[in-house]
C-alpha cells in the first residue's frame, strides 16, 4: 500500500534541501552564497488505525492531521465476555 491518507490524499511529495555558507547582509557579511542543492523527500506522517468506513470496521492509513481534525470514526469497544452460566451447566451436568 502507498504512503497515501484516505481521506485528504496527502503523500510523499519531492522537493529541494538548499546548502548555504556566509554570513547574511543584514548581519553584516556579503550574503549568503549557495553551495549545493539536493533532491529531498517531505514524507506525510500517516497512521494506520481502525476506523469505520461504509459501515465496515477497517485498517486505513491517514494523516494525521486527519485524525486531529475529526474525520476518522473509531470503531466502538467491544464489551463481548464469553457466557458464565453456560459453562458452569455443562460442567454441572
Amino acid at each position: 500500500m502507498p504512503r497515501v491518507c484516505f481521506f485528504t490524499g496527502k503523500k510523499t511529495r519531492a522537493g529541494r534541501k538548499i546548502s548555504r555558507r556566509g554570513k547574511a547582509k543584514y548581519l553584516g557579511g556579503v550574503g549568503k552564497k549557495t553551495t549545493g542543492v539536493t533532491k529531498r523527500k517531505f514524507k506525510p506522517n500517516i497512521q494506520r488505525v481502525r476506523a469505520v468506513v461504509d459501515g465496515k470496521v477497517c485498517r486505513i492509513k491517514v494523516s494525521a492531521k486527519a485524525i486531529r481534525m475529526g474525520l476518522v470514526q473509531k470503531p466502538p469497544k467491544r464489551d463481548w465476555k464469553p457466557p458464565v452460566e453456560a459453562e458452569a451447566a455443562t460442567a454441572a451436568e
